[in-house]
């Protein structure tokens, strides 16, 4: 598994019809409307996988002094509503019980584990139409300039690094140029977007019980909605969807610039802004989403199953072994399974768990230092599995290379594997990611060592690679399988990380002054802090706004 993480997830409920849904059947002693914020916690635990640091709600609440009332913490969705104490949970969903909500969880690429910068972020004023709360999903890649024109223009003040409360302050300004009393959220989202450069789908939600969720016009990230008698239900991922007994038909892909909009007891769906081209993230299916979710009409599970038919279909081309006796396929737990099964299906030889994660450790990767220490803690070899046999490791990509190298070691040392051969089903990461991708710098990535800006991978280069991580050999996919794999036309796929082009302006720039910053050979400490500025338009730029 690749040492990466993603931003967050969004989810949002809302039970605007009058009558009953089929859908609410728990707990019998609520009125049916008022059953719905109870869902959304189990929602972003099927999305948890898109965040393990923060979580938090959002709910509704009509007639009270509360109209709006945000309960957010860090930690898992378990640890944040208390999950596991039956009375806590229970209190704390009383204190939400209500008609609609908003959720987030998250993760952070910097910045400090302090609760404030949880989501959603809950804006309250006097003005009911003012009031508000939203989770956001992605990252602004023009988020500096953003910010710099705020603190400069009137008496503005901007507490936190985050580009969530600089679109907060860009959600408010909106609204308050609206003179009706009902916002306008098409001519809102209209008015933003030519301002926002990035990935941003949103969840919002005011105090008048107006909600919408949005995605941005090159959807970026993934995001998806159903409804069903007056009940709504929209999330990152469809997993989170179909756990509510949505029915596969009835799960719709929000389409780049469109909005669902909840108001006045109805819904509808509009565009809010054109989509010059589609630029879905690639790393949704390979490795970020749930291997249960389908994403703008693609498996997820499929999608890497064909990854690693690509893998096989490369070794009967390119044969490492003189025979396929005491070959295992042994994938990298856990997103590495369907393209491990695939390729071992399609080579007709055993794919067995040898590498057993550690459950109790959790994710590892959070902090930037002692990545090596802590990979040795995080997977566990099997010697009855793996000893004397050739092993394919499968992997789903490979960005730092610290994970890998640990884990070949490990293989052969404590698992006693006679040989290590990596396969990788994915294409060599060779540039940063500015969209929500915890891959920021040049620096910190394995395969610009050795392929120089622009060259094809060949088999040279991934003799020296292989050599690099201590394999006997390495192979990665060609950039050609990604599209065939999650059956979009390239041109629909952001894959910027693979090509070094870029979709979007600030994207283009940012990865020019990264280029200029990693031939200068600065930011070259590969197991220290890891640098987030560099240098653009003469003044020193953080890359990556403060992250929880």
């Amino acid at each position: 598994m690749a040492d990466l993480f993603h931003e967050c997830g969004i989810a949002a409920i809302y039970h605007f019809g009058a009558g009953q849904s089929s859908l609410l059947t728990e707990p019998q002693e609520l009125a049916p409307r008022e059953r719905v914020s109870r869902m959304l916690p189990y929602m972003l635990l099927d999305i948890q996988n898109r965040g393990q640091l923060a979580a938090g709600i959002t709910s509704y609440h009509p007639g009270q002094t509360e109209l709006l009332r945000t309960r957010k913490d860090v930690g898992t969705v378990t640890e944040v509503f208390r999950m596991n104490h039956k009375e806590d949970f229970q209190s704390l969903m009383a204190d939400h019980t209500s008609v609609a909500a908003i959720g987030h969880v998250r993760y952070a690429t910097c910045g400090q584990d302090d609760r404030h910068y949880a989501q959603p972020f809950e804006r309250s004023h006097l003005e009911k139409k003012k009031w508000f709360s939203f989770g956001f999903n992605g990252q602004l890649a023009n988020y500096v300039e953003l910010r710099n024109q705020i603190r400069q223009t009137g008496d503005f003040h901007l507490a936190r690094e985050t580009d969530t409360e600089t679109l907060m302050h860009l959600l408010s300004q909106e609204i308050r140029e609206q003179e009706d009393n009902k916002v306008d959220f098409v001519k809102l989202l209209g008015r933003l977007a030519p301002q926002l450069d990035g990935a941003y789908n949103i969840v919002f939600l005011n105090s008048l019980g107006d909600m919408f969720v949005s995605r941005d016009p090159l959807g970026f990230r993934p995001l998806c909605y159903a409804e069903r008698e007056g009940f709504f239900a929209a999330a990152s991922e469809s997993v989170a969807l179909s756990t509510l007994g949505f029915g596969r038909d009835e799960i719709k892909d929000l389409e780049p610039g469109h909005a669902v909009i909840i108001q006045d007891g109805e819904m509808r769906v509009e565009r809010y802004a054109e989509t010059p081209r589609k630029a879905h993230c690639f790393f949704e299916w390979i490795y970020f989403a749930n291997v249960c979710s389908r994403l703008d009409d693609r498996s997820v599970y499929l999608a890497r199953k064909t990854l690693g038919e690509e893998l096989a279909a490369q070794e009967k081309v390119r044969p490492v072994v003189d025979s396929m006796d005491d070959v295992i396929v042994v994938p990298v737990p856990d997103t590495a399974k369907a393209a491990a099964e695939g390729m071992a299906f399609d080579l007709g030889v055993p794919c067995l768990e040898g590498l057993m994660r550690h459950r109790a450790l959790g994710r590892t990767f959070i902090e930037g230092e002692g990545r090596e220490e802590k990979a040795r803690r995080k997977y566990i070899p099997l010697p009855e599995v793996l000893t004397g046999k050739k092993i394919f490791l499968v992997d789903d990509t490979i960005v730092r290379s610290t994970t890998m190298r640990v884990l070949i070691e490990q293989l052969k040392e404590k698992g006693g594997a006679s040989e290590v051969h990596v396969r990788i089903a994915c294409p060599p990461i060779v540039a940063p990611c500015f969209y929500g991708i915890d891959m920021s710098t040049m620096d910190e990535l394995f395969a610009p060592e050795h392929l120089a800006i622009g060259e094809e991978m060949s088999p040279e280069a991934e003799d020296v690679m292989a050599q690099a991580l201590g394999a006997d050999s390495l192979r990665y996919l060609p950039r050609p399988s990604i599209a065939n794999s999650v059956k979009r036309p390239a041109e629909d796929l952001c894959q910027a990380c693979l090509t070094g082009q870029y979709p979007t302006p600030a994207g283009q720039k940012f990865y020019g002054a990264c280029l200029q910053d990693f031939a200068a050979g600065a930011n070259k400490e590969k197991n220290g802090p890891r640098q987030r500025k560099i240098e653009v338009d003469g003044e020193e730029t953080p890359i990556l706004p403060a992250r929880l």
